[in-house]
């Protein structure tokens, strides 16, 4: 069978900043405690950035990782995109700061902001960039320092989120690309839900004033996406003609082990085949489904032709996946 010029990936990196933010650590700066916060989230520990390490910082230490443990070059990378909603700047791009670390001669560059569902976006992005014959090989990074945003007296969030990163190869293949379908949708009518802004905005006639802090209304989020992305799974499997019963792996994002509990028990997929990130790591945010996939690597858990469902959700509202084979 002859296939279109597609993609496929190629190489995986990741990094984790030394410093862990464990329960108990946790206790001493809010009214909280290992248990709750296991018993609500799931979440054990997590890791948090430097004061003078910022999301660029953690890319470049991605890439360098992705290039320590596979035979890879990015000398001939021709686009670079990194996913993220906590960028060291407004301007310049994170990605940019990466392609004058490494030098790379002939690259553009580009952010993409979808918060929790920034990976699938990136990687459809890729995916297109390269079927359309434009580019052949691309650098995809996720990179997320969710603790400079987090409100630290706020306990209903700042035990959830940590930071990391992980980088990807996309490759241009004449055989079959590893993306099967993929599926988007966004509900900006809920935009109000998730915000962190420096910014002063209008809702409704009313000005807003925000600060740099990030804030969501969790029990309403837990509750839309319960409710809403079995449907969004099911859509995507039918562009994809598969079923459940034929994926491998389901990697949604690791935003709270409770609320992926509950959207196995609605799709009737197995725990067992679910991967996550977020018991060690926390809500990585764009990182969570690329994170997950670079733990199940290490454990040679994910092996060659196996089907894979990544899902993200979150700021937006924006929701979304993808089909991939490994």
């Amino acid at each position: 069978m002859q296939y279109k010029s597609s993609s496929i990936i190629t190489a995986a990196g990741a990094y984790l900043p030394d410093r862990i933010l464990s329960n108990h650590d946790l206790e001493k700066l809010v009214e909280t405690s290992d248990e709750w916060i296991v018993r609500r989230t799931g979440v054990k520990e997590r890791r948090i950035s430097k004061e003078d390490e910022f999301s660029s910082d953690m890319a470049i230490k991605a890439v360098e990782n992705l290039l320590s443990v596979n035979s890879s070059s990015i000398d001939d990378v021709d686009m670079i995109i990194v996913t993220t909603f906590t960028a060291d700047h407004i301007t310049p791009a994170v990605s940019a700061v990466v392609q004058g670390h490494f030098g790379i001669p002939n690259a553009g560059t580009m952010d993409i902001n979808s918060a929790c569902a920034g990976f699938v976006y990136g990687l459809c992005v890729a995916d297109s960039l390269i079927t359309s014959g434009s580019f052949d090989k691309i650098l995809l990074i996720s990179s997320e320092t969710m603790s400079k945003i987090i409100d630290y007296t706020d306990r209903n969030t700042c035990i959830i989120f940590g930071d990391a990163a992980t980088a990807v190869i996309l490759e241009k293949t004449d055989k079959k690309g590893c993306i099967l379908a993929s599926n988007f949708n966004t509900d900006g009518k809920l935009a109000e839900n998730i915000t962190c802004s420096s910014l002063s905005y209008k809702v409704n006639d009313r000005l807003i004033k925000k600060n740099r802090l990030f804030e969501q209304e969790g029990k309403f989020l837990y509750e839309y996406i319960v409710r809403n992305i079995p449907d969004g799974i099911e859509r995507l499997l039918k562009k994809a003609d598969l079923t459940l019963e034929q994926i491998d792996w389901f990697v949604p994002h690791s935003a709270n082990l409770r609320m992926i509990e509950a959207l196995c028990k609605r799709l009737d997929f197995p725990m067992e085949k679910t991967l996550i990130s977020n018991e060690y790591y926390g809500n990585t945010s764009s990182v969570s489904i690329p994170l997950a996939i670079w733990m199940a690597l290490q454990e040679s858990r994910i092996r060659p032709g196996d089907k894979i469902v990544l899902y993200g959700f979150g700021s937006g509202l924006t929701y979304g996946g993808i089909v991939l084979e490994w």
